[in-house]
C-alpha cells in the first residue's frame, strides 16, 4: 500500500540499528515501515505483532523461516537481509525494493499488462520461484501484492511467511479468520489441506499471470463468498477470457489440477524465450517510476528520529550509536544460530545520494506499493544486537577479557534498596569482529554510579558510566538506569547514550536494553 503514513506517536523511532522514516503499511503479520540504516541503506523493516511474538510455535517457526529465507539468491526475490528473531516482538529487515506492487498498478490507472510485459513477468517470476525452491522454502502465498514491478523485472516478496503463519492456525483458520494463502491465488491442495509442493507456487503463478493480463482472478472473486470461490479452485476450470491468446496455453497448463501435471520453473523458461529488449514495463509506468524513485531517495529522517548529538562518521573507526553499544550498526553477528553464515560488513555506498537520484530517476522503480507489501530488496538492514549484514544472535556471548574498569573481588555487599547481589560483578559479551563489551556493576543505591561499560574495536576504546535512578522492588527486579557519561580514558567517536534498562534472564545472562530504541545486547558473567 506503499507509504501509508507518517510514524505516529506508538510507532518506534528506531529497530535495531534502523532510524525509521515511515509506515509502509501491516500485513498479517506485523507492521512494516520504511527505514534507514546508520550508513544510508533505504530498508523494509515489518515487525512481528506482539500477540504472535508470545506463541512459542510461531516465534520458532519463524526463526527457521528466516534462516531458510537469508539462502535465496536476491536477484528476483526481496532477499531478508536481517533479523531479531530472539528480540521480544521479533522483526525482519529486507532491502527496499523501489517499484509498485503488481496489484497497485494492474488497480490503478495503467490496467492490465501488455502481453509481452506479461511474457517477461513469467520469466522474472519462474527464476524466482526456481530460486525459493531450491532454498527449501515454498512461498504459499503468491499473490500480486507480494510481486513488485521493478524497471529490470519483477521482485518477489514475503516467502516464508505463509509457513511462520501456519503455526498460528486453528482448524485451517488464522487468528484473523482468514485461510493461509489468499483466496483467488490459492491452489487445490491447500483449499483441499492436501500437502504442500513447489508445484503450489506453480498454481499461484498461473493466477498472477492470468490477473496480470487481464485483471482479473481466473475463478472469480470471493464477492459470492470464500467457500464458493475454493470449490471453484478445486473442481472448475479457469476463466481465461480476456487474457491474450498467446498466453492461455502457459497459463492453463500451470493452473492444471494435479500438481504433477504442471511445469516446473524450469520448463516455464524454455517455454518463455529471454526478451532482451529494454524496457519490459510500458513506458508511461517506467516514467512514473522513476519520478517515485526521486521523491524516496529525497525523504529525510523525521526530525523527531534524530539524535540528539550527531554521531561521527569516521573511516576506518567504527561509527558508535548514540548509546553504548548495545546494538552495533555496521557488523555481523558474533554468535549467529545455528546453521547461518553471516554475511560481510556492508561496503560503503558507492555513490552521493544526488547522483543515485539522477540514475534512478531515469532507470529504476518506486515505491508506491498496495497491499501491505511493501518488503524489498536493494541492500541491507540490521537488527537485535549486529549490524548491516548480521541476524540478532540468540545471545549467546562468550566471556572477554579485554579491559574492564573493577572487578567481583573489589565489590561489597549490596547496598539496602540498591543494586541486588546477582546484579554485581563483571559480565562481557563479544560481538561481531572480536570487538569485546566489559559491563561492571558496582552495589550501590538511587543515585550512585552503578555501571561502567567498556566498549573495544578498532580504533576506540571507550568507558561509559550511569546512576541507579530507581531503587528495584525486589531482588529479580530490573535495573533502571540514567543516560550513560564517557568517562576517562576514553579515545575515539564515543558519545554519551540515553536511560537503559538491566535485566537478569532467567539462563543467568544479563539483558541491557537502550529505552525507548529496543537495541539491546546480552552478557555473561565472569568467572
Amino acid at each position: 500500500m506503499g507509504i501509508s503514513g507518517t510514524l505516529g506517536p506508538g510507532d518506534p523511532e528506531r529497530i535495531g540499528s534502523y532510524r525509521l522514516l515511515a509506515r509502509l503499511g501491516a500485513g498479517g503479520m506485523g507492521q512494516v515501515y520504511l527505514a534507514r540504516s546508520d550508513r544510508g541503506r533505504t530498508v523494509a523493516v515489518k515487525l512481528v505483532r506482539p500477540e504472535l511474538a508470545n506463541q512459542d510455535h510461531f516465534r520458532g517457526r519463524f526463526r527457521q523461516e528466516v534462516l531458510a529465507a537469508r539462502r535465496v539468491a536476491d536477484r528476483w526475490t526481496a532477499p531478508v537481509l536481517d533479523a531479531d528473531t530472539e528480540a521480544p516482538v521479533p522483526w525482519v529487515a529486507t532491502g527496499y525494493v523501489a517499484g509498485p506492487s503488481l496489484q497497485s498498478v494492474v488497480t490503478g490507472p495503467h490496467g492490465p499488462l501488455p502481453e509481452r510485459s506479461v511474457r517477461a513477468l513469467a520469466r522474472g517470476l519462474a527464476h524466482a520461484l526456481k530460486d525459493i525452491h531450491g532454498a527449501g522454502i515454498v512461498h504459499r502465498d503468491l499473490k500480486p501484492s507480494n510481486v513488485l514491478l521493478t524497471i529490470d523485472g519483477p521482485r518477489v516478496i514475503d516467502f516464508g511467511i505463509a509457513r511462520a503463519l501456519e503455526t498460528v492456525t486453528d482448524g485451517g483458520l488464522t487468528h484473523a479468520g482468514s485461510l493461509v494463502g489468499s483466496p483467488g491465488f490459492m491452489a487445490p491442495e491447500q483449499v483441499r489441506g492436501d500437502p504442500i509442493t513447489p508445484a503450489c507456487d506453480i498454481f499461484c503463478l498461473g493466477s498472477v499471470l492470468a490477473y496480470a493480463a487481464s485483471g482479473s482472478m481466473p475463478f472469480g472473486e470471493p464477492t459470492n463468498g470464500v467457500h464458493a470461490l475454493m470449490f471453484r479452485i478445486a473442481q472448475e476450470p479457469p476463466d481465461l477470457d480476456g487474457v491474450p491468446e498467446g498466453l492461455q496455453e502457459l497459463i492453463g497448463d500451470c493452473l492444471h489440477k494435479d500438481p504433477a501435471a504442471r511445469p516446473s520453473p524450469e520448463r516455464i523458461l524454455r517455454r518463455v524465450p529471454d526478451d532482451a529488449d529494454d524496457p519490459w514495463l510500458p513506458a508511461p509506468l517506467v516514467a512514473e517510476l522513476g519520478s517515485h524513485a526521486v521523491q524516496l531517495l529525497d525523504m529525510e529522517i523525521p526530525p523527531a528520529s534524530v539524535p540528539e548529538r550527531p554521531e561521527p562518521a569516521p573511516a576506518p573507526v567504527p561509527t558508535q550509536p548514540s548509546t553504548p553499544p548495545l546494538t552495533r550498526p555496521t557488523t555481523p553477528p558474533a554468535h549467529p544460530p545455528r546453521g547461518y553464515d553471516p554475511y560481510a560488513p556492508e561496503a560503503p555506498p558507492q555513490r552521493s545520494a544526488k547522483s543515485t537520484a539522477a540514475l534512478i530517476a531515469v532507470a529504476i522503480v518506486v515505491a508506491a506499493v498496495a497491499g501491505g507489501s511493501v518488503y524489498a530488496y536493494m541492500s541491507s538492514g540490521a537488527t537485535g544486537t549486529t549490524g548491516d549484514r548480521g541476524v540478532s544472535p540468540p545471545a549467546t556471548n562468550s566471556p572477554s577479557h579485554s579491559r574492564s574498569s573493577g572487578s567481583p573481588d573489589d565489590m561489597s555487599p549490596a547496598t539496602p534498596g540498591g543494586v541486588p547481589q546477582p546484579y554485581v560483578g563483571s559480565w562481557s559479551a563479544t560481538i561481531a569482529g572480536g570487538n569485546t563489551r566489559s559491563l561492571v556493576i558496582r552495589p550501590g543505591g538511587v543515585g550512585d554510579t552503578v555501571l561502567t561499560l567498556t566498549a573495544d574495536g578498532s580504533g576506540y576504546h571507550c568507558v561509559f558510566r550511569a546512576r541507579l535512578t530507581e531503587a528495584p522492588a525486589s531482588a529479580g527486579a530490573p535495573l533502571q538506569l540514567g543516560p550513560s557519561e564517557v568517562g576517562p580514558g576514553s579515545t575515539g567517536a564515543c558519545n554519551p547514550g540515553k536511560p537503559s534498562t538491566v535485566t537478569l534472564l532467567p539462563d543467568g545472562r544479563l539483558h541491557r536494553q537502550t529505552v525507548g530504541t529496543g537495541e539491546f545486547l546480552d552478557y555473561t558473567k565472569g568467572h
